[in-house]
């Protein structure tokens, strides 16, 4: 489809996003308020305890945020009426039935009013609590299906997953759908029984609770839960295996939904829209970056040659609108999906990564406290478990001898200095 036809499709339609605070659910409503202002309605959910505090994280979270520069500059004094007359922020929760929108009159009504969902609600953490990233990414993903079972006109359902589901396999990754109970390669059980994982973490959550677990210590047992189970499943943390649970639930539960699943390698700052560069918080490579600049990060490990899969937030987003806007009028008995990433067509080397970053901060320097810039060394790229060993006992073992000679010192003198007094008295 041409830019322009695609663009016109979503003129007078009602659009239903999930997720709504997150940085991939930003850069989608930015754009479809920036190219097409005739959309009819976007819907957001946010998770906020009323409809207040859902218009005031939409306000400070979204709208507050230099993302939206452009579409300011634009509507000046007029913005906020703009936004008054296409948003409507709505208090809920994935992890509930109905998204936990209780207001059943705006339930009824979005029913009958929304032509498309997208579901990119997701806990992202890798080591996520495993109860919550079973409530936000394997149930949540049925709770918004369900929900979508509701509206009448409904042409679409598209749902954001990861390519990681798919874990370490190796080689070319082909857009299939995963089969429900399946686990991947080295799994250490050949069935995936999802409702027997749901009874289990509530089991050993209730059990924890019991025994009086600090809120820390229950939240530590229970992340170390999940990548156990994912590991024995054969999946490497809690995110993927959790992503790759709810795309089961939405095969096995589709019934007759028109649904597309987008599956994105790692995301990273926008390309060009609505401008250069823009990124939120510390995502993905940018906390290594970070790392480089303030010099505490001396070495890379892994394999310089390795391909890393990368891919901008814009182009995740317009890839999200075509596959909207195509698929919308090409329905099907199967799921499709869409591998989103840059591998096949523009690979980049871990390596080129390591001299991109360095040739960047050479040039633009981080500042330390006092407003100096921060001198960073050539980084040093280890391509093995040995050899990351070996630096560590060349590098620290000299400084681990010396604190544990010191150590060892102070304990002898204190435990002589309490025999000496004893003796004394």
């Amino acid at each position: 489809m041409e830019v322009d036809k695609i663009v016109q499709h979503f003129e007078g339609k009602t659009i239903f996003i999930t997720g709504a605070t997150g940085f991939l659910a930003k850069v989608l409503v930015e754009k479809i308020l920036r190219v097409q202002p005739n959309v009819k309605k976007l819907f957001l959910l946010i998770r906020a305890s009323n409809v207040r505090s859902s218009e005031q994280r939409f306000h400070k979270e979204v709208v507050d945020t230099e993302l939206f520069q452009v579409l300011r500059n634009k509507w000046g004094e007029n913005l906020t009426s703009f936004l008054s007359s296409k948003v409507v922020p709505i208090s809920g929760d994935v992890c509930h039935e109905n998204l936990g929108i209780i207001n059943t009159e705006l339930r009824d009504a979005m029913w009958k009013d929304i032509d498309f969902i997208v579901n990119s609600a997701a806990t992202t953490r890798f080591d996520e609590r495993y109860d919550v990233a079973m409530d936000i990414n394997t149930f949540g993903a049925l709770h918004v299906l369900n929900f979508a079972k509701n509206c009448s006109k409904l042409k679409l359902l598209l749902h954001v997953s990861t390519a990681f589901v798919h874990g370490t396999s190796p080689g070319l990754i082909l857009e299939k759908q995963f089969q429900m109970g399946e686990t991947l390669e080295g799994a250490k059980v050949s069935y995936l029984d999802i409702n027997g994982e749901k009874k289990l973490v509530e089991e050993r959550k209730t059990k924890l609770q019991a025994q009086n677990m600090t809120e820390k210590e229950l939240t530590s047992t229970l992340k170390d839960l999940g990548v156990e189970r994912a590991v024995l499943h054969g999946w490497p943390n809690t995110y993927s295996y959790t992503k790759a649970m709810g795309e089961m639930l939405l095969e096995k539960f589709k019934e007759n939904i028109n649904i597309v699943i987008m599956r994105p390698t790692i995301i990273t700052s926008t390309w060009r829209e609505p401008f250069p560069g823009w990124m939120e918080g510390l995502r993905t490579l940018d906390s290594i970056f970070v790392g480089l600049g303030k010099g505490k990060l001396k070495v890379f490990l892994g394999d310089p040659n390795t391909t890393l899969d990368m891919i901008p937030g814009d182009m995740v987003v317009n890839s999200m609108l075509v596959a909207m806007a195509i698929r919308s009028h090409q329905s099907s008995d199967e799921i499709i999906i869409y591998n989103i990433g840059s591998s096949l067509r523009n690979p980049i080397k871990y390596d080129n990564v390591r001299c991109l970053i360095y040739q960047y901060l050479k040039r633009n320097p981080l500042v330390n406290d006092t407003g100096k810039p921060i001198k960073m060394a050539k980084v040093k790229i280890l391509s093995s478990m040995s050899s990351f060993h070996r630096y560590i006992e060349i590098r620290y073992l000299p400084i681990l001898k010396v604190k544990f000679v010191s150590i060892l010192s102070s304990l002898l003198l204190s435990i002589l200095i309490k025999v000496t007094n004893y003796m004394c008295n």
